[in-house]
């Protein structure tokens, strides 16, 4: 395979096709060297003119399912991803776990009030003496990132809450930090502002070594959209339940039952959710 090959990305951008970063992928979900490096080859030897990254993702998930469902399972994160909705709501849930297992207390949906008008907080965190005012930006496609007006926008919102309810005297001495979180990435104007303006913005792959991606591997908290052996539909009937993470399976397996799947078909979902977990 030659080093100038160009694939496709989700955006639109061409890039040149680095084998190596394939490799690395398919080695952090946990396949084995000898295998990771077999698929590498076998995708470059299929490559072709107009191919897409989603195609070759879709080629290496496929060849990984053959070797362990979890290993695929792993690779599949940032698919599993865009498959927390169509509401932003799973995903709000999601950041939440997260935090959590960082030793936060944390509330989704709160209505505060500000000095102008109220707002609807998506994730609110406290620890420590610190409190989270957290947006959640939620997208379904991987082209789709948050641009300069997020954080422009949240900036704001968080000076008018940081103005109103956060000014009561039962929040003095608290550090007050806005966040935002999002499934895909953030323009790099977006992160030049979050950086000066104080905030924290949290992409899939940054910022480096504590985006999503990092997040998830340090924390073991995998969404159940992972999960090779569950169909969309049923990955939707169990996020409706407000089942979120791949381990709550494991510990509410009766949640499986309420989704309709058949009894069949349960210890191996199960099965693939501890090697996950695992």
């Amino acid at each position: 395979m030659e080093n100038n090959a160009w694939v496709t990305k989700a955006s639109g951008e061409q890039v040149v096709f680095a084998p190596e970063k394939l490799l690395h992928s398919l080695r952090r979900a946990g396949a084995g060297r000898e295998r990771a490096e077999a698929i590498v080859r076998e995708v470059t030897a299929q490559l072709h003119a107009g191919m897409t990254t989603k195609q070759i993702y879709r080629m290496a998930h496929k060849m990984l399912r053959k070797e362990a469902r979890y290993t695929a399972a792993r690779y599949s994160l940032k698919q599993a991803l865009l498959e927390l909705g169509p509401s932003g709501y799973p995903f709000e849930v999601f950041i939440a776990r997260l935090l959590e297992a960082e030793g936060m207390r944390v509330q989704i949906g709160q209505i505060r009030a500000g000095k102008c008008v109220s707002h609807e907080v998506d994730v609110f965190g406290e620890a420590d003496g610190r409190v989270l005012v957290g947006e959640c930006k939620f997208h379904n496609r991987q082209g789709l990132v948050s641009d300069v007006k997020v954080p422009l926008y949240i900036h704001s919102r968080f000076r008018d809450l940081s103005a109103g309810f956060l000014s009561a005297p039962e929040w003095a001495g608290r550090k007050f930090e806005s966040w935002v979180f999002t499934n895909t990435r953030f323009t790099d104007d977006a992160l030049q502002y979050g950086r000066c303006s104080g905030m924290h913005l949290i992409g899939w792959d940054t910022p480096f070594d504590y985006g999503l991606r990092d997040w998830v591997d340090r924390t073991g908290l995998h969404p159940l959209t992972c999960l090779t052996s569950l169909t969309r539909h049923e990955k939707n009937k169990l996020l409706d339940q407000r089942v979120v993470l791949a381990r709550e399976l494991l510990q509410e397996p009766e949640k499986l039952d309420i989704a309709g799947i058949a009894p069949g078909r349960v210890r191996g979902i199960l099965k693939e959710a501890e090697g996950l977990c695992g």
